[in-house]
């Protein structure tokens, strides 16, 4: 697969991600097949085109820090509901999306 066809399967994934829920990098890169390229799922995320308006503020590392010097990602995801823990990061427990219900899965 190449770079484009990655970062495509990725913004179509992040597409997915419900309204009040996060996902993790290595769930991201877990479902598009790729387990072990979490990295990538953040580079092609970083890149994601403006015009395909993909809501990359929904995906957090795996303990639910946010993105370092992306300091709109805190507002945009307590727009939607999720609020942070006294240490700055997203409740996985509570937010954490359930992808199992994802329709090819």
């Amino acid at each position: 697969m190449n770079r484009k066809e990655f970062s495509d399967k990725v913004y179509a994934i992040v597409l997915d991600i419900p309204l009040g829920s996060v996902a993790t990098y290595g769930m991201i890169a877990f479902l598009s097949g790729y387990p072990r390229r979490s990295r990538m799922v953040g580079q092609a995320l970083h890149h994601a085109p403006d015009f395909l308006c993909i809501p990359c503020h929904r995906v957090v590392n795996c303990h639910g820090r946010l993105t370092p010097g992306w300091a709109d990602q805190k507002q945009l995801l307590s727009n939607e509901g999720i609020h942070l823990k006294e240490n700055g990061c997203v409740d996985l427990k509570k937010y954490l999306w359930n992808f199992a219900f994802r329709g090819e899965l």
